[in-house]
């Protein structure tokens, strides 16, 4: 499989009280389609940072993103936003979804963005979501699902679009640990089974253990572990 992903000596400072502050140093890292990549870190080392920068969210100090071969390094705000909705998905620790639409309507969410149908939109989010084992659920909003199931729909809507970059931020750092195992192994699969990318942080040792292959951010770096 050929990269989905290339960071290339990506860089990112800020200015805190009158100081620069150096995140990311230096970073190269390469995803391949099917891979997936455990991201580890301390807190506040710059892994949510990083995601942003990958996930076209965040602009680097200085470096080169290429996204399915694609170099987003200096595409404008209108290309970035069509690069998200058509190459990247993401899973976050709270599951975002809006509170005010079913199961099935937010994990079909970012075809509606892209101007499908209704009908079309929803069929594709049913088949995700009967996979994960919520089609007694399709028709439930958010506050009537457990959190495991909440997870679930964020992890459908993350994927229904056929990405080739799924950037997860400690996906299941708000659920239990066998909810957290289930969840996981759904997420990982999709991911596998549909050729796409991922890089998942974590603070979890045994699911990244798990993973394809595991890189630690340290002093702004990346190391493999």
């Amino acid at each position: 499989m050929s990269n989905v992903l290339e960071l290339q000596d990506i860089r990112r400072t800020f200015s805190q009280g009158g100081e620069t502050v150096e995140v990311l140093r230096g970073v190269d890292l390469s995803v391949k389609g099917g891979e997936i990549v455990a991201l580890l870190g301390p807190s506040g080392s710059g892994k949510s940072t990083l995601l942003h920068i990958a996930g076209l969210l965040e602009q680097p100090s200085s470096g080169r993103i290429v996204i399915g071969g694609q170099d987003c390094s200096r595409m404008n705000d209108a290309e970035r936003t069509l690069t998200r909705r058509l190459r990247i998905g993401f899973v976050y620790q709270y599951h975002h979804l809006l509170p005010e639409f079913s199961a099935l309507e937010n994990a079909a969410m970012p075809l509606r963005v892209r101007g499908e149908g209704a009908g079309a939109a929803e069929a594709k989010a049913a088949v995700l979501l009967t996979h994960l084992g919520l089609a007694h659920r399709l028709k439930h909003r958010p506050a009537r699902l457990s959190g495991g199931e909440q997870q679930r729909v964020a992890i459908a809507r993350a994927v229904v679009g056929k990405p080739d970059l799924l950037l997860a931020d400690e996906p299941t750092g708000n659920l239990d640990e066998k909810t957290a195992e289930t969840v996981f192994a759904e997420l990982t699969d999709l991911a596998r089974n549909n050729g796409i990318g991922a890089l998942i942080a974590t603070h979890n040792l045994e699911l990244a253990r798990r993973m394809d292959r595991v890189v630690t951010l340290h002093e702004g770096r990346l190391r493999a572990a």
